[in-house]
């Protein structure tokens, strides 16, 4: 069984890497649909790990420490890229002047 394990260092840190950067293109060029993908990126690896640990079969039962892992991380991964999704949304609003898609957060981005 093919699992992608986001529990590893290495992996760990070229994620947060890749993530970070993105989020940051995405502010600079005022472009919320990047972080949108990120978000819709980190959701289907959440799904799938949820997949994979549903499906397990009793030969893999090893292997449900990681997956419980790999799980934590991607819900801090989905965390962080809804945040970001919302922040450069909300970057995106001020500049092109339209409204944003939630302005619950406005006492939040003002400390930001």
């Amino acid at each position: 069984m093919f699992l992608f394990d986001i529990s590893n260092p290495l992996t760990l840190l070229l994620m947060l890497a890749v993530t970070v950067l993105l989020i940051f293109l995405a502010k600079e060029i005022n472009r919320s649909a990047v972080s949108g993908i990120v978000l819709f990126g980190y959701l289907i690896i959440l799904i799938v790990h949820v997949a994979q640990l549903t499906t397990l079969s009793e030969e893999y039962r090893y292997m449900v420490s990681t997956l419980t892992r790999c799980l934590a991380i991607d819900f801090v991964f989905v965390l962080i890229s809804f945040f970001a999704y919302l922040w450069v949304d909300d970057v995106e609003a001020k500049v092109k002047g339209k409204k944003s898609y939630s302005n619950s957060l406005d006492w939040f981005w003002k400390k930001v």
